[in-house]
Order: C-alpha cells, then sequence, then structure tokens
C-alpha cells in the first residue's frame, strides 16, 4: 500500500517536472516560444483576459502541446514499467490520468469552455503572499510581471527551487540594515553582482563602499538610529526587499543596562521596522515582490556563549514566526551560525561566503536560510520551527478575525450612539 502511493505521488510529480522542463525549453528554445508567447500576451497585470480570441489560441499554442509532452512522457513510463517496475504499474497509471486531465482542461479553455481550471490566473487580489511548494496566483504572476525566465513551476515548486529560479533579485530595490558590519558589506557586495539596487541603512555616518567585479563603487547610504525607525517609513515605500541584519553582541555582560540594549536592538527595533515595512505591503503587486529577510541567527536553538544574545534573539525569532502567519508578505529568516566579524572575533565562517549562501538559498525560494558549520542546527531548527508556528495557529487567533470583531464591536457603538442621540431628539 505505501508503496503504491509512493509510486502514484511520483508519477503526478514526474508529470509536473515534465511540464516546468518544457515551459523552460519553451523560453529557450525560438520555435517553441514563438507559441508559448502567446500565453504571454494574454493577460493584464491584474490577470484579467485582454482579448478571449488571444486566450483561446494560447491555450492551442501552448497548454495543449504542453499537456500532449505531460501525457506522451507518462504514458511512456507507465508502457515500460511493465518491463522494470510490474508492480508499479496500476499506481503509475495516475500519471497518465493526470496528464490527461491537463489535455482535456486546455481543448476545453480553447474552445472557451471550462475557464475556472485555470486555476493559476484567476484574476482579483492577492490574498496570501507567494506559496513555498506549491504555487498560487501570486507565485505564478511573478512569472508573467516580474521576470519570464524565472518561477516556471506550475503546481509545485521543486524545479525552480532546483534550478535556483524560485527568486528573481534583478532590478529589486533591496536594502540592508547592519550595513557597515562584515556581513552588511558582503550582503551588499553580493546583491549588487545579483543585478539588485542595493541601498545601505547604517548607523555610521559615513558613506559605504563595496567592491564589485575588482572595482569600488558606492553604495546610496541612509543614516539612522535605533528608536528612529519611523524617519524609514518614506524610503521604506520603494523597497522591495528589507533586509533587517543590524545587531548587538554584549557578550558575558548581564547588567540591566546590557539587558535594555540588547532587547532594544536585537529584537524591538527588528520588530518595529518589520512593522513599519508590512504597512507598506497594500496592492497585489506588494504582496507578490515585496518580502523581508531576518538575520535571528542559530541562537534561536543553540548556545551562542552569550545569554543576551541568545534570549534577544529568540525573543525576535518567535515574534518573527508568529508574525509569519499573518503576514501580508514572505518573510524569511536567516538562521546563521558564528562568521567572523566585530560582534564574533571567534567566528569560524567568513561574512562574504555567508553572503553568497543566503543569496543562493534565497533564490532557490528557501524561506528559513540555515548557513552554519553546526550539523544539529539544520536539524533543530525546522523541528523547533514546526512545532512553534503550530503552538501559535492552535493557540492565537488570525489578525483579520480580530479586526473583524473590532468593526463588529465599533458598529455596535455606533449604533448605540445613533439609537441614544434619536431617543434625545425626541
Amino acid at each position: 500500500m505505501i508503496w503504491s502511493i509512493i509510486w502514484a505521488f511520483g508519477s503526478v510529480l514526474g508529470a509536473e517536472i515534465t511540464r516546468d522542463l518544457y515551459h523552460l525549453i519553451a523560453h529557450l528554445n525560438p520555435v517553441l516560444m514563438r507559441w508559448h508567447g502567446w500565453h504571454h500576451r494574454v493577460y493584464r497585470r491584474d490577470l484579467t483576459v485582454i482579448d478571449p480570441m488571444v486566450y483561446r489560441q494560447a491555450q492551442w499554442r501552448h497548454d495543449v502541446p504542453e499537456s500532449l509532452v505531460m501525457l506522451t512522457v507518462t504514458a511512456l513510463v507507465w508502457w515500460s514499467s511493465s518491463f522494470w517496475a510490474p508492480n508499479g504499474q496500476a499506481a503509475l497509471l495516475l500519471g497518465v490520468l493526470y496528464s490527461v486531465a491537463f489535455l482535456v482542461s486546455g481543448m476545453a479553455r480553447g474552445v472557451g469552455w471550462a475557464l475556472e481550471t485555470d486555476l493559476t490566473h484567476k484574476s482579483g487580489p492577492f490574498l496570501k503572499p507567494p506559496s513555498c511548494w506549491v504555487v498560487n496566483r501570486p507565485y505564478h504572476w511573478r512569472h508573467h510581471f516580474d521576470d519570464g525566465n524565472a518561477y516556471f513551476c506550475g503546481t509545485f515548486t521543486f524545479v525552480d527551487k532546483l534550478m535556483g529560479t524560485g527568486l528573481t533579485l534583478k532590478g529589486k530595490t533591496i536594502a540592508v540594515t547592519g550595513a557597515s558590519g562584515t556581513l552588511g558589506k558582503a550582503l551588499l557586495q553580493q546583491l549588487r553582482q545579483e543585478g539588485a539596487r542595493v541601498l545601505a541603512l547604517s548607523s555610521q555616518a559615513q558613506p559605504i563602499t563595496i567592491q564589485v567585479n575588482g572595482a569600488e563603487q558606492s553604495v546610496e547610504t541612509i543614516t539612522w538610529q535605533v528608536g528612529q525607525e519611523e524617519a524609514l517609513a518614506t524610503r521604506l515605500e520603494k523597497v522591495d526587499i528589507l533586509i533587517l541584519n543590524h545587531g548587538i553582541n554584549v557578550l558575558g555582560e548581564r547588567s540591566a543596562t546590557a539587558i535594555q540594549k540588547s532587547y532594544e536592538v536585537n529584537t524591538f527595533s527588528t520588530w518595529r521596522l518589520l512593522e513599519l515595512f508590512l504597512k507598506t505591503v497594500r496592492t497585489s503587486t506588494d504582496v507578490a515582490l515585496k518580502e523581508v529577510w531576518i538575520n535571528t541567527s542559530e541562537a534561536e536553538v543553540s548556545p551562542a556563549l552569550s545569554p543576551l544574545y541568545e534570549l534577544s534573539k529568540r525573543a525576535i525569532g518567535d515574534l518573527v514566526t508568529l508574525r509569519r502567519l499573518d503576514s501580508p508578505c514572505v518573510i524569511r529568516k536567516l538562521i546563521l551560525g558564528p562568521f567572523k566579524s566585530n560582534l564574533n572575533p571567534y567566528g569560524v565562517m567568513s561574512g562574504g561566503w555567508v553572503a553568497r549562501q543566503i543569496v543562493a538559498l534565497a533564490k532557490r525560494d528557501v524561506r528559513n536560510i540555515i548557513v552554519t558549520v553546526n550539523p544539529l542546527t539544520y536539524l533543530l531548527f525546522p523541528w523547533k520551527e514546526f512545532w512553534v508556528s503550530t503552538y501559535f495557529r492552535w493557540f492565537s487567533r488570525p489578525t483579520s478575525d480580530l479586526e473583524a470583531e473590532q468593526a463588529t464591536s465599533l458598529d455596535s457603538t455606533n449604533d448605540s450612539s445613533k439609537v441614544d442621540t434619536a431617543i434625545g431628539l425626541k
């Protein structure tokens, strides 16, 4: 029974991988691109159809051929399995039927029927950010209106994760806090090399420069101080990705001043900037494109030989886990091990190497980016994050529900006031 389920799921996954690879090849092959180009001419930015006739032609020129390729591959695998896996042949038939369903629905849309089967192209506002493992509307929207050479997947996102096409950084405006530090500068350099427009947010007054392709380049630098986060509100409106990287490590101190400083910088300042940025997510485009990356550190799950650093980082880590449940955009965590910097002179990794790993994993749409030399973190953090997130989901209430209750309460209050006023007038 278990093996039958595995074979069946594998056949569906194989069909989807075939579909995604065909999509990728369509962008590389000029002949196929002439057909596939019809698919990209169909939609406005809100995913409404520009011309119904063009939409139908797009089904015949892209969706139907794509489905035929899926059907051919899955049928060949199913037929050949009688030689190499006869016990799994019945289960492998699911992939064939799955491909047939896509073919039939594509043909139906080609004649103007069953338009509701085109799930990833439905118009309307985006209510949730791009999904991680399964393609939803904002995820696929980015293929049309962010970067046509990325976000190729149709149902599952495995191919994009494998190829590093799950997130495009080219052309994005990315702001980095803690920009004068070791990791901050390394991130600015790496992001600039990816084609991003970078913005340095630093507590230091001097302008920041970075090395790109052997040449020194200046970076637009904005000076700000902890406690003055609101001053950045206007600039954050134009930012696509905000990387919250600033922090402090008081090492072995445990005075009242050290406690206050650690939480103010590592926890509360980060939280204020996070909420300030989330307020800029207003449109469907913002939902699809805006992101926050937060450096919470592997101190969330392991000792850092600095109690206040651990406590303050765990606090912001748990708050981010809670906030993710209702976030209007993607929030990524950076769970980093010890890299050498002014905060940690005993680090064993270089800031440049860590920055390269962060960017590489982000392009694969990894939401919890772990970069460390400690193998236990790769086991402990996902376990911890899953159970903490589950606990928060079970024992807290969605923001939308609370806002609805508050609105209802306010309406009731207003109605009572109107009744009182009416009685007074009488």
